[in-house]
């Protein structure tokens, strides 16, 4: 059995940061591999696999519920594609937009403070010339929004979420928002949710999704790792 093939949570931080070191460097067959499972022919119809492999490898306990992954130590485990230059290629999925009883919402207790406030980021490369079972898992990086980063996505989630009370969702593109933003995140169009449109009227709409942009990520690899030039 592998040594990284873990049944229980993590007790500790420190058990988590030996978990994550010793996937490091691993490829994805490899791992899949050691956990008994069959890796898909590629991400079309897949897109969370790496995300479930490796949240399977590390022992996460939230499932999909709004708090962070690992619940007992407050740790969000987030996986990030990124290309031969070591830069993330697309946008990061946070969370579920609650659409219903939006006007109790705050900062500090919403879904996305909870799953931000920090973040184990794990890099896995994602170029579109490796296979999937060939990619490799970088070395995995703890981080927690510094003050400005905070104030960035406080700001974003606070006009986001204004939109969403005052019945704006619909007007709502990717546009809107710094570092914050809300898409669609619907499979297909008739996963549809209740809302509630400009007159207070409750319709059915796609349900939505927080992601953090490129570019956000991008600054956080950056500022922790040598990418390459």
């Amino acid at each position: 059995m592998s040594p990284f093939m873990y049944k229980i949570p993590p007790a500790t931080e420190s058990e988590l940061r030996h978990r994550v070191r010793a996937v490091a460097g691993k490829t994805l067959g490899q791992l899949a591999a050691e956990l008994g499972i069959k890796p898909p022919q590629n991400l079309r119809h897949n897109k969370g696999w790496q995300g479930q492999l490796l949240e399977l490898a590390l022992g996460t306990t939230a499932s999909t519920l709004p708090v962070p992954d690992f619940v007992e130590l407050g740790i969000e485990l987030k996986t990030i594609p990124v290309n031969g230059a070591g830069l993330p290629v697309e946008s990061t999925y946070v969370c579920t937009v609650p659409l219903s009883n939006t006007h109790d919402q705050t900062w500090e207790t919403s879904w996305v403070k909870q799953k931000l406030s920090q973040v184990l980021w794990i890099p896995v490369e994602s170029e579109v010339g490796i296979a999937l079972t060939d990619r490799r898992i970088g070395q995995g990086l703890f981080w927690r929004p510094d003050a400005q980063q905070e104030r960035v996505l406080r700001e974003d989630w606070e006009e986001l979420m204004d939109m969403v009370c005052l019945g704006q969702l619909e007007q709502i593109t990717a546009r809107h928002g710094r570092v914050l933003q809300i898409r669609p995140k619907a499979a297909n169009a008739r996963a549809l949710t209740t809302t509630s449109d400009a007159d207070g009227l409750t319709s059915q709409t796609l349900p939505r999704g927080f992601y953090l942009r490129s570019r956000f990520t991008r600054q956080i690899l950056e500022q922790h790792y040598i990418l390459p030039a």
